[in-house]
């Protein structure tokens, strides 16, 4: 008999609280973010960019996300491996998406299993790892 653990996948309810989270931590701390959802599939869920953040936060999250997803490990963990002679160093050019290593993006997990990831850009690296990682934590 096998045995089969049941989890529940992201839903865009989910998706939306996490963006609210990691928004109104930022904005608590002064920082305007872009913030990005994904499922386990790579699929969008939910973005959203404030309106003072720099343009080029929307890609970076979106980047992170797919990062921390690809990979099933926080962003600000990988930033060694790709630095030359790491692990992960030639990875970056590797893939037809892009990825990116700046802290972040964090997978996001439900019953030990890997349901999506939420990406931060917007402030500095270890505020944006700051963010997602509150709200991957606010996730119930």
């Amino acid at each position: 008999m096998s045995t089969t653990t049941s989890f529940a996948p992201l839903t865009i309810q989910d998706a939306e609280a996490l963006v609210d989270t990691a928004r109104r931590v930022a904005e608590a701390a002064g920082v305007t973010v872009a913030v990005t959802v994904l499922d386990a599939g790579g699929h969008l869920l939910s973005f959203r960019r404030d309106d003072r953040a720099v343009l080029i936060a929307g890609e970076t999250s979106t980047r992170k996300a797919y990062t921390a997803l690809q990979l099933n490990a926080p962003t600000a963990d990988l930033v060694e491996a790709v630095q030359p002679g790491g692990l992960f160093h030639m990875l970056p050019t590797a893939l037809d998406r892009p990825l990116l290593f700046i802290a972040g993006g964090v997978p996001v997990h439900r019953g030990g299993r890997l349901i999506g990831a939420v990406g931060v850009g917007g402030g500095a690296p270890e505020q944006d790892h700051g963010f997602a990682t509150a709200a991957v934590e606010s996730l119930v």
